[in-house]
């Protein structure tokens, strides 16, 4: 089922907005900012970019939606604002309203590195719409915490934030597999060793503890997730080749990970990613560095079909 099916009609927040208001609404205070062409891609594919900022524009006028130019470029960021989050959540678009952005929180610091989150999760989308797999507009969730010690607060509350946590359906005839994933998106903000170490604590993760002795983690999840880095700074290819490569080996290295056999962390490039799609053999594998993989870490297109 998708995950925004079940919004009421637009005409419930305003006459003449497109059916489709309430779900672009939704998906904008969930991914707190989507570009005219991460909108109509998500939402409005069949149409071309001219009707979806029309579309855009309509919405904006029914004091729901606003926009922020991006830093250094012409482009419109579109956010929810504090009415059209309301409208959402009353319709159950959304099952809980985030905080209202303010437009410079939008197109500041941080909105190319919000920008690189959303295009990796939308091909994601773009791969289910072709195999008949489900993964919709609020499919992945952006700044997830997972705690490290159970009760911990203030200082004492060390956790591991994802930059996101997709839910992917993968659907056969006989079944249905729901794939979950980190995803972390690297910028080059930092040096390789400390991303290395960065991904690394998803092996404290894994082996944090409740008083019982059970796993922090299976509260959320059935199955411990694999970690799907994807490397977007920067427009050097070999630099960046060498960033996941040197990655893999410090990673292959860690002894965090030599104790954790059980975490999967897979690292590839934003422009394979969104060239060739998550089902192509475009990641390295930290526990077989010199073999590419799918995201699910098999061989190329294995689609359990």
């Amino acid at each position: 089922m998708s995950a925004t099916r079940g919004a009421s009609p637009a005409h419930d927040v305003g006459r003449g907005l497109p059916e489709a208001s309430l779900e672009i609404v939704a998906s904008l205070a969930q991914h707190r900012a989507l570009s005219t062409e991460q909108v109509r891609t998500i939402h409005l594919p069949r149409v071309k970019q001219r009707w979806c900022q029309r579309v855009l524009a309509r919405i904006a006028a029914a004091g729901l939606i606003a926009h922020a130019r991006a830093t250094g470029s012409p482009r419109r960021l579109w956010f929810a604002t504090e009415p059209g989050i309301r409208a959402a959540v009353r319709a159950r678009a959304l099952a809980r309203g985030p905080r209202a952005l303010e437009p410079d929180e939008v197109s500041g610091p941080l909105q190319a590195h919000t920008a690189a989150v959303n295009e990796a999760a939308i091909s994601f989308l773009r791969a289910a719409r072709e195999r008949g797999d489900e993964f919709g507009p609020l499919a992945w969730r952006h700044e997830v915490a997972h705690s490290l010690r159970p009760g911990a607060r203030g200082r004492r509350a060390r956790a591991v934030i994802a930059d996101a946590v997709l839910t992917y359906l993968r659907l056969t005839e006989e079944t249905v597999f729901v794939e979950q994933r980190f995803l972390e998106v690297d910028r080059a903000t930092l040096p390789v060793d400390a991303m290395a170490a960065e991904l690394a604590r998803y092996a404290e993760l894994f082996r944090a503890v409740a008083e019982d002795g059970v796993p922090l983690w299976r509260s959320r999840y059935p199955t411990f997730p694999a970690v799907l880095c994807v490397l977007a700074g920067g427009s050097d290819r070999e630099a960046l080749e060498r960033r996941r490569d040197t990655a893999l080996a410090l990673l292959a290295g860690d002894p965090q990970l030599a104790r954790t056999p059980e975490v999967a962390i897979r690292i590839c490039l934003l422009e394979d990613l969104l060239g060739v799609g998550p089902f192509g053999a475009i990641f390295g594998e930290r526990r077989d560095p010199g073999r590419a993989v799918d995201w699910l870490g098999g061989p190329v297109g294995r689609a359990g079909r």
